[in-house]
């Protein structure tokens, strides 16, 4: 069992960035792909980015594609997810998500492990 936990949400101007991490306990993560998805009030949840167990690949959105960054440091069994240029329609509830089960890299079907969440809110 992998426990995840979000932080680093927050408040920020459109233009600014943040940084969100994803903090994962109860067993080593380094083997399980990472992804992270957003909720925007009355949307559905969406895929953003993931990341292989080794970090060498990563698949991104297009909607945040050449803004935002996925990482990990495995060793620390930490996800990381750097918000740049952000827009007032960034705005959701991002949720980190571990170990791929099979399907599309895209899907919230396709994840074992989930975090509860962390806010980020851009202000316009």
């Amino acid at each position: 069992q992998v426990q995840l936990v979000e932080s680093g949400g927050g408040l920020v101007q459109a233009g600014g960035s943040l940084r969100v991490s994803c903090a994962a306990s109860g067993r080593t993560f380094s083997g399980y792909t990472m992804a992270w998805f957003r909720q925007a009030p009355g949307k559905s949840r969406e895929f953003v980015a993931t990341i292989s167990g080794s970090g060498s690949s990563t698949t991104y959105a297009d909607s945040v594609k050449g803004r935002f960054t996925v990482s990990r440091h495995n060793a620390k069994n930490t996800g990381y997810l750097q918000m740049n240029s952000l827009k007032p329609e960034d705005t959701a509830v991002y949720s980190c998500a571990a170990r791929f089960k099979g399907g599309s890299y895209a899907s919230t079907e396709a994840y074992a492990y989930w975090g509860q969440g962390t806010q980020v809110t851009v202000s316009s």
